[in-house]
């Protein structure tokens, strides 16, 4: 049997790459960071803070979110959004995860090519 040290590993590496597909998909409309970590985490994303706002600031720098702060409310916050390279990239991925998915499905049901 599977330890679940084993399993939590293994499941953390496959996660890994989907919060950014996640995070792309769901600054499509702007938020924060910490809606943005509520929305993921409905969603069934569960991403620390310490994880999620060095990977918003990366993505950012990379041209892939872009960024304004709303100073409207008592409270400023920083908005991000998903850039037009951002959603490129989002369907280069998406298109790939389609893919994987479909390999793996094959594998599964032992289809031969």
């Amino acid at each position: 049997m599977v330890s679940e040290e084993v399993l939590r590993t293994h499941l953390q590496e496959l996660r890994r790459g989907t919060v950014v597909v996640a995070s792309l998909v769901a600054l499509r409309r702007p938020d924060y960071g910490y809606a943005l970590l509520q929305r993921l985490a409905a969603h069934g994303f569960a991403v620390d803070a310490n994880t999620l706002y060095p990977l918003l600031r990366r993505l950012e720098d990379q041209g892939l979110l872009t960024s304004e702060w709303n100073t409207e409310e008592s409270r400023p916050r920083k908005f991000y959004r998903t850039s037009d390279d951002g959603q490129d990239l989002l369907n280069r991925l998406l298109d790939d995860m389609t893919a994987v998915r479909s390999s793996v499905t094959e594998l599964i049901e032992g289809a031969e090519r």
